[in-house]
């Protein structure tokens, strides 16, 4: 998996690896790949147009040492400089003598932004001037691509909050390694693609990561498959207590999830037991959990109601010695006094999967800016793998690791689908992935499910639970 870590880090890493290179070698190195990646994005390098806004310091300097190498290859290259007193001299230089201009304002045609505001060290949004500079030029930034350099301007780079103006890249190309408000939050929709240019810090990182991001091939690696002896009570029995008289259909798109995950088989108990029977008819359908049989794990809350049977069905769910995941409805009931202890009491695992709404009931307050502090103080608090959902969903553990899935997408706001998610969520911890890596799993494969039905337009929850198997497929053959 990929890591990102927090700036002091970075900061650290650079000042010890910079004591080992001739002076301006970091500098160069990040440069030379973000030019490199400029030039991609061009149509082609000679004869472009190419804009850099320059602030103060290092970030500024990354991006006029850049504009200097493309001004070489005949690029027409233009520095706003938003500080002029405090523009990185040897950056200024070079791409002067590179045959590149400084300008009060866009020229002409614009192919290409480089935005060097603000780096990793920037906190709280843009300040004036540069925040009216930006506001008089955003037909620019609104036609035209955008690279930002490091970290989009105005982003926090540990948290991924924007508290006021911020800069939406195109691409973000960054140096040395990810950094968390790339990943996650409102920082992960204004860096667009993100681009890593190793400039050599790996052996210099001290600490722990703040958190990972896997790929395909780390989702892969967890998916249980079936092997020539199992059966389908090896394979993993799950059980879903979902759905009720008035929401039958909570019960049915859970159970579609689970049924595409990797468990052989799946119980449903509840008061949507027709309504399952009708569409799953390979499920076995009864009235209440102490009906179902015997599972690997549960999954109870999607559509399940908040009355005096939800909360006995819930209590039946929390003291059955299983992993158990817990969305929507159940999540009501746990905020309430009286299920206080049954979740601590608890000794298997436990996954929580609350939207903002869900987490403030449980958590006393909204995620706020910093959701990676949030989902990991809340998951410390209960006891409970947490499974923030959003556009990048974070998955936190007790013991403050973080994980954020990448495959997130605005196609899944929509009615339904986290009952989906809950349910394959539940089939991963019967088929024995641990807690945490299911959850990821889950969000990661239901993300791509996401992904794949908005290509066809407009996307119901009944949309994604068709392309869920299509979505496992893909990355279950690699």
């Amino acid at each position: 998996m990929r890591a990102a870590w927090r700036v002091a880090q970075v900061r650290a890493a650079e000042e010890s690896l910079m004591r080992t290179l001739p002076g301006g070698a970091l500098m160069q190195r990040a440069a030379a790949g973000l030019a490199r990646r400029c030039a991609d994005t061009l149509p082609r390098v000679y004869g472009s147009r190419v804009l850099l806004l320059v602030g103060p310091g290092n970030n500024g300097g990354d991006a006029l040492y850049a504009g200097a190498r493309l001004a070489r290859r005949g690029a027409h290259v233009a520095a706003m400089l938003l500080d002029p007193e405090r523009a990185h001299r040897g950056g200024l230089d070079a791409l002067r003598e590179a045959g590149g201009v400084t300008v009060d304002r866009p020229r002409g045609r614009v192919d290409l932004v480089v935005d060097g505001i603000l780096g990793i060290g920037g906190r709280g949004g843009l300040r004036e001037p540069a925040a009216a500079t930006v506001a008089e030029i955003s037909d620019v930034l609104h036609d035209t691509p955008v690279i930002a350099v490091d970290v989009p301007s105005g982003v926090d780079a540990d948290t991924g909050a924007v508290t006021g103006m911020a800069i939406h890249a195109d691409i973000t190309v960054t140096f040395g390694v990810l950094k968390p408000g790339l990943m996650v939050g409102a920082g992960a929709v204004h860096s667009g693609i993100v681009e890593l240019v190793d400039i050599g810090l790996g052996g210099y990182l001290d600490g722990d990561p703040a958190l990972f991001v896997p790929d395909a091939t780390d989702i892969a690696a967890c998916w249980p498959r079936p092997g020539a002896n199992d059966n389908k009570y090896s394979r993993g029995v799950v059980g879903l207590a979902t759905g009720s008289a008035k929401y039958p259909g909570a019960a049915v798109l859970s159970v579609g999830g689970a049924l595409a995950g990797p468990a052989g088989l799946v119980r449903y108990a509840g008061a949507a037991a027709d309504a399952v029977r009708l569409h799953h008819p390979p499920v076995i359908a009864s009235e209440r959990v102490a009906d179902a049989g015997r599972v690997q794990a549960w999954v109870c809350g999607s559509g399940l109601g908040t009355d005096e049977r939800a909360y006995g069905e819930l209590r039946a769910v929390l003291g059955a010695p299983v992993p158990v995941v817990l969305d929507a409805d159940a999540l009501t009931l746990l905020a309430d006094a009286r299920m206080s202890d049954w979740l601590r009491e608890r000794d298997a695992p436990t996954v929580v999967t609350p939207h903002d709404g869900e987490f403030q009931r449980l958590a006393g307050g909204a995620p706020g800016d910093d959701r990676v502090a949030a989902a990991t103080g809340l998951a410390a608090r209960i006891g409970a793998v947490v499974l923030l959902k959003g556009d990048r969903t974070i998955i936190a553990t007790p013991d403050g690791r973080v994980f954020v899935n990448p495959t997130g997408t605005a196609a899944l706001a929509t009615g339904g689908t986290g009952d989906i998610l809950s349910g394959l969520l539940g089939s991963l911890l019967a088929g024995g992935v641990q807690a945490e890596h299911a959850a990821l799993a889950a969000a990661y494969a239901h993300g791509l499910a996401g992904r794949l039905a908005a290509e066809g337009g407009p996307v119901t929850s009944a949309d994604v639970a068709s392309q869920l198997r299509e979505s496992v497929a893909i990355l279950t053959r690699g």
